[in-house]
């Protein structure tokens, strides 16, 4: 096993952690509501791209430090985790950053008038509902996970493995399915950019 990198000091971290992800989650609800009326010299879906590669890019980092960790090999399991969180880190920025410059996009708005009409509804047909339960269940685990990867993360970086691990067993499912579906509400979204 790997040395602790931090002092244990649960108090802190608890209370770090739950400031950090109230932050965030406002940061998120408030500023989607409010789009910028900038002129950009390029395409401002470039952000949601990106998105997608970096919550891609998550999802192969998770799968390959799972298999890291159970090979024994901590530091390399360690790097991985650090990296993934780098990238959901700039995927923040990147997402807030599209939202506030693109605005939402309806699933099915193929004039782009920002309403979804019953002729519009019946072309996409059965696939709308698909799209919102993926798009309904992404955002609901993103918006809770936050605080149980952090707490995750505190528990290896203070050397209390057997917790780090417990919790693991549960943020590392809901973390990949967040990775993975981020990609596919972005291809499905994709045509009704505007």
């Amino acid at each position: 096993m790997l040395a602790p990198v931090i002092k244990k000091n649960d108090k802190q971290a608890n209370v770090l952690i739950g400031i950090f992800s109230v932050i965030v989650f406002v940061a998120v609800t408030f500023l989607s509501k409010f789009t910028l009326q900038v002129e950009l010299t390029f395409d401002k879906h470039l952000f949601a791209f990106i998105n997608s590669l970096l919550n891609t890019a998550v999802a192969i980092i998770l799968v390959v430090a799972l298999v890291a960790v159970k090979q024994k090999k901590y530091q390399f399991h360690k790097n991985l985790m650090i990296t993934a969180l780098i990238l959901s880190l700039l995927f923040l920025v990147s997402y807030i950053a599209h939202h506030l410059l693109a605005g939402e996009a309806r699933f099915g708005d193929a004039n782009f008038d920002g309403i979804v009409s019953d002729e519009e509804k019946a072309a996409v047909g059965n696939l709308r509902s698909f799209y919102l339960l993926l798009l309904t269940t992404h955002i609901i685990l993103a918006a809770v996970i936050l605080p149980f990867i952090l707490f995750t993360t505190y528990r290896a970086l203070t050397g209390e493995f057997e917790a780090h691990k417990k919790i693991a067993k549960r943020t590392w499912p809901l973390w990949f399915y967040v990775a993975v579906t981020g990609p596919l509400v972005y291809f499905m979204i994709k045509p009704y950019y505007h």
